[in-house]
């Protein structure tokens, strides 16, 4: 199963790009196409309406958009509650009352996203392919970046639980045996549900990391002939190559015979930043959709990815 991840500046087209991807490489590949961006625009390209459900275009092509107000909620409700099963004593204090405003807690959206594209790759492998169409690029270096710093703070917090235990079984010998009217503390790691939940969690991102920077995994990087367009996807390229993430393809979109010129320098400008291995593709936008006729965009039935005449 490959995974792609198509991303770049909000507005370059994206979502056009990677529906067009799927449904030629659904031709001769089983291929999910998974929109994560907000602002779905995956079904009004292919005519349907998702609302966070699943639809089957053909016998090899499958849609999905995912709700992220929704993941959200349940991603955190899920959270809070282990959160209140390992650590019961939090309602003593009255701790559980601030749970409520988790929501609105930096990373909740960007965790709750990577649990979605976990879910999808470790459930999903009917698929030939999967397609991620993400959103602008500052949520998806983020939620990106997740798996990498999650693993950093996982081996913290384990150090730091690890001498609580120690702590505990110090206090136990030199107080000797439990009252019965007390609550029996667990000393050992293997015994340790906090403890065990943190490796767990590590080995799931450890796995995810090898997933994401593995030869099966690629981001193909979309962008626009135009200065803004460049110059963010240079800061892109740059973050991708910080968390070691491939990129497998360039594609400068909307192209015209009047931009030929500004595309040349910006193809020119991305191989330099990508390095000369990373293919180029430009892709031309259609002349009727421009004067406003009759057009399916990039006429989908269609070979979508085409040089510029």
């Amino acid at each position: 199963m490959k995974i792609l991840f198509y991303t770049g500046k909000g507005g370059v087209g994206k979502s056009t790009m990677s529906a067009a991807s799927a449904w030629q490489l659904s031709r001769d590949h089983r291929v999910l196409i998974v929109s994560l961006d907000p602002a779905h625009n995956l079904g009004d390209i292919f005519g349907v309406t998702l609302n966070d459900k699943t639809y089957r275009v053909s016998d090899t092509l499958t849609l999905k958009e995912v709700d992220l107000q929704k993941l959200s909620k349940e991603y955190l409700t899920r959270e809070i509650d282990v959160l209140t099963g390992t650590y019961s004593y939090l309602k003593a204090i009255n701790l559980d009352n601030y749970f409520s405003i988790l929501k609105y807690s930096p990373g909740i959206e960007e965790y709750a996203l990577l649990t979605s594209i976990e879910d999808t790759i470790r459930n999903e492998s009917e698929f030939d392919y999967i397609i991620f169409d993400t959103p602008p690029t500052g949520l998806t270096l983020r939620f990106l970046a997740l798996p990498r710093v999650t693993i950093t703070w996982i081996e913290r917090l384990s150090q730091i639980r690890r001498m609580i235990l120690e702590k505990r079984y110090t206090i136990r010998r030199l107080r000797g045996p439990l009252d019965d009217q007390e609550t029996l503390l667990n000393y050992r790691e293997d015994d340790d549900e906090a403890l065990n939940r943190l490796k767990r969690l590590d080995k799931n991102y450890e796995s995810l990391t090898t997933i994401l920077q593995g030869p099966q995994c690629g981001v193909v990087l979309v962008y626009n002939p135009d200065m803004l367009s460049l110059r963010e996807s240079e800061r892109l390229m740059e973050g991708l190559r910080d968390l070691k993430l491939p990129l497998r393809l360039l594609i400068n979109n909307k192209v015209t015979a009047d931009n030929v010129e500004m595309a040349d320098y910006v193809d020119t400008a991305m191989v330099r930043f990508a390095g000369t291995t990373v293919p180029v593709q430009r892709v031309a936008i259609s002349p009727a959709l421009l004067e406003r006729g009759k057009s399916t965009l990039y006429d989908i039935p269609e070979d979508i990815v085409t040089p510029v005449a």
